[in-house]
Formats: C-alpha cells, structure tokens, sequence
C-alpha cells in the first residue's frame, strides 16, 4: 500500500445512536479521500470528558450515530499523491480538529482551533458532505494539515492524552508567556486535563498548587504528581494563605463552581484561565478583578504547531500521562466511571488490540 487517492473505504467503529450515551458497534464508510489525505490505521485513542457532553447531547448540537473519540494515535497505511508529511509506516496523532477555512485571521495565525468555520474530528461534516467521526473506529481519513508526527520511542499510549489534555494544559502557559521558571500556578481540577497540568507546570520549574474541592485527592496529587502544595477550596484559612500569590490558575472544573475564591488567589496581572465546558452562566465581582488588574480568559485546545510543541516537549522531559488502558467493548464501563471521576486519569481505548464484532454493527453509508 502507498499512494491514495479517490474511492471511499469501509470503517468499523462504536457509535452513540442516541441522548442515552450507550455506544455499539457500527460499520460505516469514510470520507472520499483526496491527494492532501492520510489514511491511518488506528492503534489507540484517549477518552476525554467531552466525549460525554457529546455523546449525551450536553450541548443540544448532537447528531448521530455518532462515532467520538480525538486523542487517535494510529499508522500511516496510505498516503495522498500530495502528501509530503508523512510516510507509510509512520505512528502520528490526530485531535479534536480535521478541518478549517485556512484563509481567516485564526488560520492564517497557526491558530486554526479559533477558526470559525473549524471542523471536529467528530460530530460534525466535512467540505463534502459526509459526517466526520472519531478514533473509536479502526481507520480514518484525515488531511494531512491536522495529523502530527507522534516522536519516535514514545509510548502510543502516553502520547494519546497529549492530543488533547496535554496540549490544552501546553497552549495558554505558551500563549501568556507563563512557561519561564519560578512562577506559581494553580490547577483547579484534577482529572484528566488537570493532572498534566501538575506535570507539565512542574517540568517548567513552577512551584505548584493544587486547588481541589475534598481532602480525598492530597496524598495522590502530593505523592505522585509531586505538586508543592494542595489547598481545599471549601477551607477559607487554607485559601487565605494563598490570597494574591498566584501568577496563573488553570482551572479545569466542567461544572458550574464560583470563581471568586480562585480569583482571590491571584496576584497582581494574575490569570484565571477557563478550560471546562459548562453551559450555566458562572458569576463573579468585578472588583475582584478591577482592584489587582486580573484576567479571566478561556483557551481551547491547541494548534498543530502547540500539539507538536508540547509532544517534543513531553518527550524532551521524560513526562508520562497517567492512564488505564482498556479495550473498546468497555466503551460504556469506561464512560460511566469517567462520569463518576472513577479513572486514575486518561482511559486510553487500545483499538487495535480490541476485537471488532463487524456482523453485529449497522451499517450506513
């Protein structure tokens, strides 16, 4: 196998078919390929918590089947007559974006994530019609602008979560110019996102503190994360003696949560920095942030240019994700004790060690 241009090809993949979430096999085929694509074999793909909002229809905009998944970590079996990344046999990354305009301010900026007119791996249709779906699935079709070369000698597992937990962590410490040594940062949340957070702010030489909602999280986050310190949110005397002395907080929480005790830990032209995907209007008093010139800001994802950053960086430092593998028949076991924050803290789907049960899916076109 080698070049590849034209015909559609047949994919096997596990699909949500409705609001309830509960994904099943379904056989379906890929996108027409064209002279930009990578047809890549999938080897494994990370679960993230917006996997559920979509499953689910969290956000009203769900449409299935829908096949989800954009942590993918696969091989290059084809490559398009114009393809000049990649070559058969390479292991690369595809995230949470296959597509955009390329001519707006966003693309034109190496921010192609910001772009108005972006396409997701998943839930979404392509420029010629077809729907797109994600890494739970044996193959896809992807233009070679949105695939990364994974680095070589790094585990295809821990390189899943950098697709997107890793690079959405990377992104606003590179964008505010918070990855310099000695700052000190707060990460709010820590789950999938937020336990790379600890990592990849302790690999940049921050001195670290963890904000969490219990005391049951300490011993892990100080233990094994190495965090500096860990602050229960609920305890007003622990978060006065954190008052004005953080430089950033990164804060992952995809509930509604106040921000005023987070903002009260910032210092001055300190930043609260959003990452969860909540649909309640959250609140907050504005002299809290007019009387220390404090920013509340979102940041989504990554580029392709932060995504290959923070995988040479990663591998640079040596940094690990910290997953459970599991195979794709436990799909829904793996989504419910995600909703429950029962992982320790990434699932990873091994797809290419799973068994696909092709006479039991439906099939569409």
């Amino acid at each position: 196998m080698g070049s590849l241009e034209g015909g559609e090809k047949k994919a096997l993949g596990w699909a949500a078919r409705d609001p309830s979430g509960h994904l099943s096999p379904y056989s379906y085929t890929l996108r027409s390929t064209g002279a930009d694509d990578v047809y890549i074999k999938v080897i494994c793909c990370g679960i993230c918590h917006t996997d559920i909002h979509q499953i689910k229809n969290d956000l009203g905009m769900s449409n299935y089947p829908m096949v989800p998944g954009h942590e993918v970590v696969g091989e290059v079996v084809e490559v398009g007559s114009d393809v000049s990344k990649f070559t058969v046999g390479d292991v690369v990354g595809v995230g949470v974006i296959v597509g955009c305009c390329g001519s707006c301010n966003p693309c034109s900026s190496d921010l192609e994530q910001y772009c108005n007119k972006r396409i997701w791996s998943y839930n979404d249709v392509y420029t010629d019609g077809k729907p797109t779906q994600g890494g739970f699935a044996d193959t896809m079709t992807v233009n070679q602008k949105f695939v990364v070369k994974i680095p070589e000698g790094m585990a295809v597992e821990q390189a899943a979560p950098l697709l997107c937990a890793g690079v959405t962590v990377y992104s606003p410490l590179s964008h505010f110019g918070l990855m310099g040594s000695g700052l000190k940062g707060g990460i709010v949340g820590l789950g999938g996102v937020g336990h790379m957070g600890v990592k990849i702010a302790k690999a940049m030489g921050h001195h670290v503190t963890v904000i969490s909602s219990s005391e049951k999280k300490r011993e892990e986050a100080m233990e094994h994360l190495k965090a500096d310190d860990y602050v229960v949110s609920s305890d007003q005397t622990e978060m006065q003696k954190i008052a004005d002395s953080l430089d950033y907080i990164i804060d992952t929480v995809p509930v509604f949560h106040p921000l005023e005790p987070y903002l009260s830990c910032l210092k001055l032209d300190g930043k609260l920095i959003l990452m969860g995907v909540i649909n309640t209007p959250l609140q907050f008093l504005t002299p809290l942030i007019i009387l220390g010139r404090k920013v509340i800001s979102g940041s989504f994802i990554g580029s392709i240019k932060e995504t290959e950053e923070v995988l040479a960086f990663c591998k640079e430092k040596g940094l690990t994700s910290t997953i459970e593998v599991v195979k794709i028949d436990e799909l829904n076991t793996a989504f419910e004790r995600l909703h429950k924050n029962d992982v320790r803290y990434r699932f990873v789907v091994d797809v290419a060690g799973s068994k696909f049960v092709e006479e039991a899916a439906t099939t569409t076109n």
